[in-house]
């Protein structure tokens, strides 16, 4: 009698265990929707809905946004190890890469500046007026900034590193046959075409290979290398100074062509991530469709395939089609194009100016130094500030340079109102300031608006809108000059276009980041109304319906 009450309990242990898993089994299929085929809907649990509801909405769309904001971070970050799809070290060797990306920078984009030194021999040794000369290092500059297309198609056949080398001497052969030079003309060729290319080829890979090398620190990385540029506004017109002192003016370009050689050095240890990938056998196969079609069609077929091959070869190294279709990158593009109009012209004339109202030159001189400082100090604090927890991976970045580029330019109004050394210090201030921060995000920015893959096609693009702007500005300013007699027109012109580019730069965003969010919340609406649903799915197969929960009724009755 015993052994038979233990064998009932035995059973009735059992029975109610298997009661219970299935009613955890029911009321996951109803939260979850049933992932087998039946005939009537599954009826969820009292508590099912309690637990599909628990978690607040809000929760919910901010696990959304997060995901969407790290599959942003990962399309712009997950190529930072180049081809390979390494991952960026954020440190180990691309300290030495920061370092050398420095170097480069303040002896390709501050180089121009110290051209300047030389302008009253050049004019004596070739008998040039003002206009003649300032062409050489405006074609530097045009140079610099236009030679995009051509810095991608080297790095994507080269890479990096072969492309900085390439760079580096390129510029250092341009400025020593400079110094043999007999011509205006070929002044043009070698400083400013030559040694124009060969910093292009030096300075645009080596923003790129920091990308590589940085992703989490990213933002403190390109601010940190660029004080580059400042490093060599506050050195290169000193030593061109002395060096022009004692050798003179072709003397002075033949050993800054030597100095210019670093840059080959500076490319050597620039070490790629991940080896690049091998496209023989698809270039081979592709040559030869295009040439068995060709002696198919002719001359005829030969130019159609030319176009149809040139059209996405532009594409792909100019970013035309980011700027059709990446919206950011086209309002990025757009406002740092205009933002460009007004930025280096307050560099020319801020001496003039200051002369003509009455201020020694000395002290004019002064004030450009103090530029100078203000850059050296403010580009690594900014660096620092960038680099913490709090900034990385952050969307706000744009945001930061659109509030420098406002404040650049508003900036000027100072300056064109200013009629003391006072108040000129302050200007200089403010400006130096805000013109640092611009140096810092300006990368950054363009590195978070498209993908690694993309960024120096992005760059090129970007670098050939900002010559045309360059060339464009100091023209239109000494036509301003020419025709009001005054310089603090061109200041008020100035903070015109820069205030209006930072306005641009700043509403653009903030539109194109609400709709984003916008979409973001409509498919949470859309996904949490689909879970409310009753899941119900009629098949055509034939499905037993399972009667293991009668029996376990009809057991219970029965006991």
């Amino acid at each position: 009698m015993t052994d038979s009450v233990e064998v009932y309990k035995t059973q009735q242990n059992n029975q109610s265990n298997e009661h219970r898993s299935l009613q955890r089994r029911d009321s996951t299929d109803a939260v979850t929707g049933s992932r087998t085929s039946s005939l009537q809907p599954v009826d969820a649990q009292p508590g099912s809905e309690d637990t599909a509801s628990g978690q607040p909405e809000k929760t919910d769309l901010q696990e959304m946004k997060s995901l969407s904001s790290s599959e942003t971070q990962h399309h712009s970050t997950g190529e930072a190890g180049g081809h390979s799809g390494q991952v960026a070290p954020d440190g180990d060797w691309g300290w030495v890469v920061l370092a050398a990306t420095v170097l480069v920078l303040a002896l390709t984009l501050a180089f121009p500046s110290c051209i300047g030194i030389f302008y009253k021999d050049l004019q004596n040794d070739f008998q040039a007026s003002n206009t003649e000369t300032s062409w050489v290092p405006a074609i530097m500059m045009a140079v610099l900034h236009a030679g995009g297309p051509i810095c991608s198609v080297l790095v994507e056949c080269c890479g990096c590193r072969a492309t900085i080398i390439i760079g580096g001497f390129l510029s250092g052969l341009g400025m020593a046959a400079s110094s043999f030079a007999r011509t205006m003309v070929e002044l043009y060729m070698t400083a400013g075409i030559i040694t124009g290319l060969g910093f292009c080829l030096s300075f645009q890979p080596s923003v790129t290979m920091v990308g590589h090398y940085f992703a989490h620190r990213r933002a403190f990385a390109n601010a940190l290398s660029s004080t580059g540029t400042a490093l060599g506004l506050s050195t290169l017109p000193l030593l061109a100074n002395a060096l022009l002192s004692r050798f003179g003016w072709r003397g002075s370009f033949l050993i800054l062509g030597g100095v210019l050689l670093n840059c080959c050095v500076c490319g050597a240890v620039m070490r790629p991530l991940g080896a690049k990938p091998k496209r023989q056998e698809r270039t081979k196969h592709t040559h030869n469709q295009l040439s068995s079609h060709q002696e198919r069609e002719g001359l005829k077929g030969r130019l159609r395939t030319t176009l149809s091959t040139l059209m996405p070869f532009l594409r792909r190294h100019m970013a035309f089609d980011l700027l059709c279709s990446n919206l950011r990158f086209r309002a990025y593009a757009l406002g740092v194009s205009g933002m460009m109009v007004g930025l280096v012209v307050p560099l020319v004339y801020l001496v003039p100016y200051t002369t003509a109202q009455g201020v020694d030159q000395d002290r004019a001189a002064l004030l450009m130094a103090i530029l100078g400082l203000v850059n050296i100090t403010v580009r690594p604090a900014a660096a620092f500030v960038f680099g913490l927890p709090f900034f990385q991976g952050s969307r706000n970045f744009v945001y930061l340079f659109a509030i420098a580029v406002l404040i650049n330019g508003l900036s000027n109004c100072i300056c064109g109102m200013a009629t003391s050394f006072t108040v000129l210090l302050s200007y200089v201030i403010i400006y130096g300031f805000s013109m640092s921060l611009i140096g810092c995000l300006l990368f950054t920015v363009l590195m978070e608006t498209v993908e690694m893959s993309r960024f120096p096609s992005a760059l090129g693009l970007i670098s050939i809108m900002e010559s045309i702007m360059l060339l464009i500005g100091p023209p239109l300013a000494g036509v301003l000059v020419d025709s009001t007699k005054q310089y603090s027109y061109v200041f008020f012109a100035c903070s015109v276009t820069g205030s209006t580019a930072g306005l641009f730069i700043m509403l653009s965003f903030y539109w194109l980041d609400r709709e984003e969010d916008t979409d973001v919340e409509r498919s949470f609406s859309l996904k949490d109304t689909d879970s409310l649903k009753p899941s119900i799915k009629i098949d055509c197969d034939y499905s037993q319906v399972p009667l293991y929960n009668k029996n376990i009724r009809d057991i219970e009755t029965d006991v």
